[in-house]
């Protein structure tokens, strides 16, 4: 049964999903089992807002060059909490192992970690998660809302933020001009 799980991939939101915050959303699952499901959505950027300027407003001394990367939307759910994705080169005590390589760090040391030499390879920061109940995910995949992907670190850490859903509706072979709004059975 724990095949079934989807921890470690992305969900690609369909056309017609009928809720603008997740329109066109690429989210990679955190954490899912049979009690629930969270994920980071690593499109959508929120504008205006960087890596940097947020360390800054945190008070957290910048030690060295910090790339400049939009702060993203990680979804509807505890949007003034800081989630930080990143590879697993990095781990601190609280880290949450994600599978593929990655994971997910929710504390202040993560912040410290990224403004100095220590950082982690790869990371994105998101303010706010997508969350799911038990058995709500599943249902939501049956009805055609979600498909799943399996992630790589271009699509979930690149910045190239206006492509992600159409390059991971492409690693399915799907071109989304084909894709209706519309769902139904065949």
């Amino acid at each position: 049964m724990e095949s079934a799980f989807l921890s470690g991939q992305l969900l690609i939101a369909m056309p017609g999903i009928g809720d603008p915050r997740f329109e066109r959303s690429l989210i990679l699952l955190c954490a899912h089992d049979a009690d629930h499901a969270m994920g980071i959505a690593v499109n959508r950027p929120l504008e205006g807002v960087t890596v940097p300027d947020l360390l800054e407003r945190l008070e957290i001394e910048i030690d060295g060059d910090v790339e400049a990367d939009l702060v993203l939307i990680g979804g509807p759910v505890d949007v003034d909490r800081g989630f930080v994705l990143h590879t697993d080169d990095y781990h601190a005590e609280h880290s949450v192992a994600v599978e593929g390589g990655l994971a997910l760090t929710t504390t202040r040391d993560v912040l410290q970690a990224m403004a100095g030499p220590d950082h982690p390879r790869r990371a994105i920061l998101a303010l706010g998660y997508a969350g799911w109940g038990a058995g709500q995910l599943e249902r939501e995949i049956r009805e055609n809302v979600w498909l799943t992907v399996e992630a790589d670190e271009a699509l979930v850490f690149d910045d190239d933020y206006d492509t992600k859903w159409t390059r991971a509706l492409a690693k399915l072979r799907i071109d989304p001009k084909f894709l209706s709004s519309e769902g139904g059975r065949a």
